[in-house]
């Protein structure tokens, strides 16, 4: 509770001094902070899956989809609950849209590098390498979510 107090008063204090950049900053702060925080589920729950599923013999590409579904149904809910709640977001269905053309991207490359690694080096490094990987990748996609996905408007014609 103190936090939030002290949160409010840097972010009065930013509007009076700065102006809305800062704001802006600071929304985009505490938004990465949420972010993270579902990241962390997503990981586990997509890391999880993949490694029960290698560990029970299915090849690295279908375990890593399943994982990566588990993951993303559990994130695209919760990101448009808590992470990005208070901007204007699209219709579901094209927040939706744009989701999974965001997922299908990084679904690509993590399925590659995954691939990759527990072929030259082991499904062991595999399984170590899987959070390291998406963890990585969540960096662009919360950079892609916050200014696409559960955006209305771009950046750009809102300035107009």
């Amino acid at each position: 509770m103190a936090f939030a107090g002290y949160y409010r008063n840097i972010q009065s204090a930013a509007i009076a001094r700065f102006g809305c950049n800062e704001v802006s900053a600071m929304s985009a702060l505490s938004q990465s902070v949420r972010f993270i925080a579902v990241g962390v589920l997503q990981i586990c729950i997509d890391s999880g899956i993949y490694i029960a599923l290698t560990a029970l013999g299915l090849s690295t590409p279908p375990s890593n989809l399943c994982g990566r579904i588990g993951g993303a149904a559990f994130g695209f809910w919760l990101n448009g609950k808590i992470t990005f709640k208070r901007q204007q977001q699209p219709h579901i269905g094209l927040r939706l849209a744009r989701y999974a053309s965001l997922w299908i991207a990084m679904t690509i490359i993590s399925t590659t590098l995954l691939t990759l690694i527990a072929r030259h080096a082991g499904l062991t490094h595999a399984w170590w390498s899987k959070p390291l990987i998406e963890g990585v990748l969540g960096i662009v996609s919360f950079l892609v979510s916050r200014y696409w996905v559960y955006r209305q408007k771009s950046p750009l014609r809102e300035k107009a």
